[in-house]
């Protein structure tokens, strides 16, 4: 069946249609440019406050590629000068080391990531506010979630390592509170926003807190729950690699030392093998993550 079209207004009638139109048109373009000039005056201001130098930035910006290119030379052997692809095995030359080093910040990871997670599960549940009906508890246990992801991680480890000493064990520690806290408030969200239906059939049914928890709240947010760790064991990774620059154990100590001591191939070495090691978890999780969803 053929559609007819609609006949066209006659001039009369849509100039003053097109002609407001254009006023709209205008005026948004108007609003537009006045929000970029406000930004850009509001970036300048800050960098006037932080005392940024643009003309300092010109004039080193290029020391930052001429780094890079630094690190990716050669610096001993036979290859001298070259780029670090022509020896790979004077440039990967501490590999066996470095790789357990690296086993030992995946670890310090997945440690810190699991008991952070199971705090954060828990306190989580305490401080949801659909089925915990105590106020002060909530308020308690979201205080305590808010510690401890508003304290940096790097300070926990610098806390730890004075009281425990060098090692791994400062690193989990601060990973794990630092974990407990963000994923505390996630899990609380996720917990906020589920289906109260069975939380009230197992509440009617005479279940205590506990059971309505494990088998009208657990079961629908369970999934969400192991996303967001696998999630956080992505962000972990990266975080144990950092904490190793305050002792805390793993492959940032030689890479610190690496910068510190101008060992410039060392540090394109760790770097590569940091983001290798990082991408292949990022692939790894995304997998998971997206099989646990589908599952849901």
């Amino acid at each position: 069946m053929a559609i007819a079209a609609l006949p066209l207004l006659p001039p009369a009638r849509l100039a003053p249609l097109a002609s407001g139109y254009g006023a709209v048109r205008r005026a948004e373009h108007r609003r537009v440019l006045a929000g970029a000039i406000l930004v850009l005056a509001l970036a300048l201001l800050s960098g006037w406050v932080a005392e940024v130098d643009p003309a300092l930035l010109w004039e080193r910006g290029s020391h930052f590629f001429g780094y890079f290119a630094r690190i990716l030379t050669l610096e001993a052997g036979p290859h001298a000068g070259s780029l670090v692809l022509r020896d790979p095995a004077e440039w990967f030359w501490g590999l066996p080391r470095w790789l357990a080093l690296l086993g030992d910040t995946v670890l310090m990871a997945y440690v810190g990531t699991l008991l952070g997670c199971l705090g954060g599960f828990a306190l989580g549940l305490l401080s949801a506010a659909n089925i915990v009906r105590s106020a002060p508890l909530r308020w308690g246990v979201k205080r305590v979630l808010e510690f401890c992801r508003t304290v940096p991680e790097v300070v926990f480890a610098l806390i730890f390592v004075i009281a425990f000493g060098l090692g791994p064990l400062p690193g989990v520690l601060a990973i794990a509170i630092h974990t407990l806290g963000a994923q505390g408030k996630l899990f609380s969200e996720i917990v906020e926003n589920i289906d109260m239906k069975p939380v009230e059939g197992a509440t009617a049914a005479g279940a205590s807190w506990a059971g309505m928890a494990r088998f009208a709240v657990v079961p629908q947010v369970l999934p969400g729950f192991l996303s967001y760790a696998l999630l956080r064991f992505e962000v972990n990774v990266r975080g144990a690699a950092v904490l190793g620059f305050v002792g805390a154990g793993g492959i940032g100590q030689d890479l610190v030392e690496a910068v510190r001591k101008f060992y410039y191939n060392d540090v394109a070495a760790l770097l590569v093998l940091i983001i290798l090691t990082v991408t292949l978890i990022d692939a790894g999780t995304g997998w998971l993550r997206r099989r646990l969803l589908g599952a849901a």
